[in-house]
């Protein structure tokens, strides 16, 4: 069966230069990172990138022996404002552009909502019919992007976006029915505190539905209140030996990324997962 490849944000490490952060994770003996561009001192979802900054992180990332499982080229797909979808697409294409130089396929999106100012935070009219239009005109737009370069897009089943669910990645995934839209899970994205209890039946949910689809599995703890991130792995309510089961029972074969704590939770999360196995 195959193995998980651990690996963690590239953001976890805050440093002066690309350089400095993949030398902090290689210090961790880790097989891989999430890279985004704020490790290279760009916005996350850039306008412009210069080529000799390219070399740079190809070239760092070889020499410590990371490989790039990801960027991030995050915005909000759904934004009320469609100048502000057509510039976060327009910047998309730019990441995308730029995975070939740094050696990497995968692009992961948020799917966005209809909050002005917090792609992340959950609004009413993300379940409108309106907003699955918006949504998934953007993702066809992303997806021509994708072939145009060659990438695979990741998004991710959260709470408070349009694809809120496992159900609803999975119709977006029957609708579009591109071998370049993949999922990347996170169970800690799926759980509200009222389903706590519930917990490994929506996982399993989830898994039974997107199993086949996975290409970025995240690791990310979970409170007892609910919320996701914020403790190092291990110290909160998520059932590790359980996500951990079904990645396996799916056969996936690729990176397990940490997330959603500080620098100094990272030795205690890596010897957590390493404990499991990894």
């Amino acid at each position: 069966m195959p193995s998980l490849t651990l690996g963690i944000f590239a953001k976890t490490f805050v440093r002066p230069t690309v350089e400095e952060v993949f030398a902090a994770v290689a210090k961790h003996h880790l097989h891989c990172v999430h890279f985004n561009f704020a490790c290279a001192g760009l916005p996350s979802l850039p306008d412009a990138i210069e080529p000799a900054l390219l070399e740079r992180i190809r070239k760092s990332a070889a020499e410590h022996r990371l490989g790039i499982a990801g960027v991030s080229a995050t915005f909000n797909m759904i934004h009320p404002d469609s100048k502000v979808r057509r510039d976060g697409l327009r910047r998309l294409g730019i990441v995308a552009a730029a995975c070939r130089r740094i050696e990497t396929k995968l692009v992961t999106l948020c799917t966005g909502t209809r909050d002005r100012q917090d792609m992340w935070r959950a609004h009413p009219d993300n379940d409108s019919p309106a907003a699955w239009r918006d949504l998934r005109s953007s993702m066809t737009k992303a997806l021509t992007t994708a072939d145009k370069h060659d990438v695979i897009l990741g998004i991710e089943p959260e709470l408070g976006n349009v694809v809120s669910s496992a159900h609803k990645a999975r119709q977006l995934l029957d609708e579009l029915r591109s071998p370049r839209l993949k999922i990347v899970i996170d169970p800690a994205n799926l759980l509200r505190t009222e389903d706590l209890k519930r917990a490994p039946e929506i996982v399993e949910d989830a898994f039974d539905l997107l199993g086949n689809d996975l290409i970025m599995a995240h690791a990310k703890e979970l409170s007892v209140e609910g919320h996701g991130g914020g403790l190092a792995i291990g110290a909160g309510v998520l059932d590790w030996d359980h996500y951990l089961q079904q990645l396996r029972r799916c056969q996936f074969p690729g990176p397990l990324i940490m997330h959603g704590f500080e620098e100094a939770a990272a030795a205690r999360s890596i010897e957590f997962l390493k404990a499991k196995g990894l």
